[in-house]
């Protein structure tokens, strides 16, 4: 706690330490009793995200709320107590991480957010294991609910981003310390932990400018993800480090002494890479058939002086020095990043050919630089606003709307990783307005960030004057002017074909996809609504479309013909539900022809006739008479043709099964003529047991119009009966008559 108010002492007044004493007594005591697996008391990590924010130089308050952080979430620690003790702001800012970690308990572990592992602890007042471990809600969810949860965790992520940055921070603070402790879990663990940190908090931390943090995230995460190379980076660097430091040095002396004679009142530094960075770099040395030995950059220099004007002049003398390298130079100056980020890059071929990388910013551009928006709050003090601030932060809220737009988890992250998170290229609009894009955006990335019409209409691109095609990779300090048709037209579906390389970024992919679903929603609209003709409404004809609609659960007739058109809603399903609706006041019809409801004891229902002998009726007692070809007839116990039988073995036990709805039909089929029709459509109807109670022909020209009274026990049943008979050769209409209808509208 001395090193906190120590720290927090060299910038936060006096009279506001109080606060940050007052909040470490408070979590001290609410977590009394508890360890976390590493066996250190638990208080000791909220004080420890607390120090690293008094390192980023956070005001009071946030650092009074990283110390309180967890105490909602596993102590007995109210809201209304937080604000009641510590004001409304303190409050809010415990509450927006506690929702975070809240969001990542509900995510199971191989998804991208996990629980944080110091949400087990040990509560030793009363002796017994206290598990605020939350993984044991992971067996109750759906997979659903999961999806669900781990894109509500990003957004949320970008809501407290948006409403107080301060809640972001103490979550990367807290996740430093977590990653400094990662070894306390099991393996599996650290892997997943480390691989969401690389993905998720490293670049976010980066976005936000905060270099001290990012790299710490990183070298930790690569130390748990590849210990190999991690160690094999290490050693290499242990083994070449007086070479290096003894060639950094001499550079360093004697641009220090030019900056002197110049006037120049500036401090050069040895800007050390760390350990994933160089990682990065040896991938791409290998990638251009490159060695470790080719690389001696591992070092860069930084020069640190009092003015802006300075910079240019320390520019100067740099390049008068060493020979510059081509396309290795960006001023971040007179174009600053929207992370706040301020600087001059160059890189030079310095003694022995080697490429050393140069960084030069005044000092209030290195604290920014160092620590980012968080930064902001020194800078802040006595002041409840700053417009400069928020016009540069503006970034952050304008992720709030290209994220309403993607649809899936693994699309959002895949966006964080590629829109937000990737390194930066910055490029000019025809009006001199500053565009920030991923490394490797093409024109059509820049056009959809504009305006998703541009996108979409988008035949070509002028780069600095310069007739380019539509694949061309942006280079920082481009100017670039978008050629669109003068014709309503729509992108190419080869855009969306990575290979092809036409996009870098989701959100245009999404903006893509977009328009083409909308393409295929009124195709399919179109496809369902002539399904819905052919089908559907032979079904019913006292019910209207909107009524249809409704019992489908849908908005709109265009919904329901959506579905219909995707095939995810079937004429079977429609069916399904129609017959729900069948009426209760209907009566049940006797069965004409072979019989219904009648149970083949020992056997099962097979197909059975009623005798035309005895004509047994419901109620009688029957027995079952079996012939080689008609299955079973059904015969009255009495039957002197039964009494009569010599051949017992052909004699089977029958029973009235439970009585069946039939419902009379009149339906109309529309045919060309040909020998065996008819007989086709009865043996067609006949083979899903459905009785034909009258049957009419007449012919008009070479075709023939077929009546017929069918008993069907519903909707489902006929929908199935008419399936059948559109597929018998010379059928081409079948419609039912328009004052007969199974389905009751009450």
């Amino acid at each position: 706690m001395e090193t906190l108010l120590k720290k927090a002492g060299q910038y936060i007044p006096e009279e506001q330490l109080d606060l940050i004493a007052n909040a470490y007594e408070f979590a001290k005591a609410a977590h009394k009793g508890q360890t976390r697996r590493s066996g250190e008391p638990f208080i000791e990590h909220p004080l420890q995200t607390a120090i690293y924010l008094a390192e980023l130089k956070l005001d009071s308050k946030a650092i009074a709320a990283a110390l309180l952080h967890d105490v909602m979430e596993d102590c007995d620690v109210s809201y209304d107590q937080l604000e009641n003790k510590f004001g409304l702001e303190v409050a809010n800012l415990v509450s927006g991480v506690t929702k975070l970690t809240q969001k990542e308990a509900l995510i199971d572990e191989n998804a991208v957010f996990l629980t944080d592992f110091e949400e087990m602890s040990v509560d030793h007042s009363d002796q017994s294991p206290k598990s605020i471990d939350r993984d044991s809600s992971y067996e109750s969810e759906t997979y659903s609910e999961k999806e669900r949860a781990r894109i509500e965790n990003l957004k949320k992520l970008l809501m407290s981003m948006a409403e107080d940055i301060r809640v972001v921070l103490i979550k990367l603070a807290d996740r430093l310390h977590n990653m400094r402790t990662l070894k306390a879990l099991p393996k599996h663990r650290r892997i997943s932990i480390a691989q969401e940190t690389l993905d998720i908090y490293a670049p976010l931390a980066h976005r936000l400018g905060i270099w001290e943090i990012k790299w710490r995230l990183e070298d930790l995460a690569f130390q748990h993800l590849n210990p190999n190379d991690y160690k094999k980076i290490s050693k290499m660097l242990r083994s070449k480090r007086t070479a290096r430091e003894d060639y950094i040095d001499e550079i360093r002396s004697r641009l220090t002494q030019s900056l002197k004679e110049a006037g120049i009142d500036g401090v050069v530094t040895g800007r050390p890479k760390h350990i994933y960075s160089i990682y990065k770099k040896i991938q791409r040395y290998q990638y251009q058939n490159m060695t470790i030995r080719d690389i001696y950059d591992l070092f860069a220099l930084r020069i640190i002086v009092n003015r802006v004007n300075d910079c240019y002049s320390a520019l100067g003398v740099v390049h008068s020095l060493w020979r510059p390298l081509r396309d290795q130079f960006d001023d971040y100056i007179g174009n600053p990043k929207d992370n706040l980020y301020q600087s001059i890059h160059t890189a030079v071929l310095c003694k022995g050919a080697f490429p050393v990388e140069v960084q030069i910013r005044t000092t209030e551009m290195h604290e920014l630089a160092e620590y980012g928006v968080a930064a902001h709050w020194l800078y802040k003090e006595g002041s409840d606003s700053d417009p400069q601030f928020d016009k540069k932060m503006i970034w952050i809220r304008q992720l709030l709307d290209w994220q309403r737009d993607v649809s899936g988890a693994e699309d959002l992250i895949e966006s964080f990783k590629t829109d937000i998170f990737d390194n930066q290229v910055y490029v000019y609009t025809p009006k001199g307005d500053l565009k920030e894009l991923p490394i490797g955006s093409t024109p059509l990335d820049f056009a959809y960030q504009i305006h998703t019409d541009i996108g979409h209409q988008c035949v070509g691109a002028h780069i600095n004057g310069k007739l380019v095609s539509l694949q061309y990779k942006l280079k920082n300090g481009d100017s670039i002017e978008i050629i669109t048709s003068k014709t309503e037209r729509g992108p190419s579906i080869d855009w969306l074909n990575p290979n092809l390389e036409y996009i870098k970024t989701n959100s245009a992919r999404q903006k893509i996809r977009q328009w083409f679903n909308r393409q295929e929603q009124r195709i399919n609209i179109q496809r369902g609504k002539e399904l819905y003709s052919k089908q559907v409404r032979r079904l019913t004809t006292d019910m209207n479309l909107n009524e249809i609609s409704k019992i489908m659960g849908t908005d709109s007739s265009d919904e329901l013909y959506h579905l219909i058109g995707t095939g995810s809603v079937t004429v079977s399903q429609i069916a399904a539900k129609l017959t729900t609706k069948t009426t209760e006041s209907s009566k049940p019809v006797k069965p004409i022809g072979p019989a219904s409801g009648i149970d083949v004891l020992g056997v099962g229902d097979l197909i059975t006739r009623i005798a035309q002998c005895c004509s047994p009726v419901w109620g009688d007692n029957i027995s079952g008479y079996i012939t080689r070809s008609r299955g079973v007839t059904v015969h009255r116990a009495d039957c002197s043709n039964i009494k009569n039988e010599n051949v017992q073995e052909t004699l089977i036990k029958v029973d009235w099964g439970q009585a069946k709805k039939l419902y009379p039909v009149d339906i109309q089929i529309d045919a060309y003529d040909r020998v065996g029709l008819l007989k086709d459509i009865t043996a067609l109807v006949s083979e899903y047991r459905v009785n034909i109670a009258n049957c009419e022909t007449r012919e008009v020209a070479d075709r023939s119009i077929i009546t017929m009274t069918l008993y069907t026990r519903g909707i489902d049943e006929l929908n199935k009966v008419f399936s059948k008979l559109e597929g018998v050769k010379g059928v081409t209409n079948i419609i039912r008559s328009p004052d007969q209808s199974i389905v009751s509208h009450k």
